[in-house]
């Protein structure tokens, strides 16, 4: 019986070779390759930048109507410290936790920039919306005696584009009420000519406040006739 030999061309490879060659364990397939346009850290800047705007928006915000910021010392606050400590605030007054470069950002070329000295360290900004100083500071040193939070005192505040270290904080915490401010300047335009002499030479504040109260004083009188 005849023997036939097939032959194939060193050219042709032959059809298992295809399925069965083994792969290159060094080579990486096209479709798991990490796409080389994405990129995390850009996305990650623009949120932060945005909250940033954020930040600095509202702090521009509060300074609308606002008579004193203040700044407290912010280290050291749990979470449910700084809750109540927002419940206990008046509607008049606004806490806020923002990072001392942000909140410089806003109010620099402002009269509120005296505040710079307090630019350090972690603080929270109590923004005050009332003529009331004193009564609007009380509520944070009632809340400072209850929890104890000695250390966490006000580090400085800006009133009238003054600055007010802690050293002199107590004259803003001491000032005349409105009624109290006048009552007294009623009672000294009833005195003789040196009373209103003394008057004058007080503070603009007190004296624009001395006007009003006696206008005010005058419509009521007139009103009742």
């Amino acid at each position: 019986m005849e023997t036939t030999l097939l032959s194939f061309s060193s050219s042709t490879s032959l059809p298992y070779q295809s399925y069965f060659r083994p792969a290159n364990p060094f080579s990486v397939s096209k479709q798991f390759q990490k796409p080389t346009s994405y990129k995390p850290i850009s996305i990650q800047s623009a949120i932060s930048r945005n909250k940033k705007e954020e930040t600095v928006e509202t702090v521009k915000t509060q300074l609308e109507n606002c008579y004193l910021l203040a700044a407290i010392k912010y280290t050291g606050f749990t979470v449910k410290q700084f809750q109540d400590l927002r419940r206990s605030l008046p509607e008049s007054s606004k806490l806020i936790v923002a990072k001392n470069t942000l909140v410089y950002k806003a109010i620099e070329g402002t009269p509120w920039q005296a505040l710079k000295p307090c630019m350090k360290g972690m603080n929270a900004w109590l923004f005050v919306h009332t003529e009331e100083i004193p009564e609007a500071i009380k509520p944070y040193r009632n809340f400072q005696r209850e929890k104890k939070l000695e250390s966490n005192d006000f580090t400085g505040a800006v009133f009238e584009g003054k600055f007010y270290g802690p050293d002199n904080f107590k004259q803003l915490e001491t000032m005349p009420s409105r009624a109290e401010i006048y009552a007294k300047v009623l009672g000294v335009l009833q005195t003789p000519a040196i009373g209103l002499v003394t008057t004058l030479q007080a503070p603009a504040r007190d004296v624009v406040m001395v006007l009003k109260a006696y206008v005010k004083k005058l419509e009521e009188e007139s009103g009742e006739q």
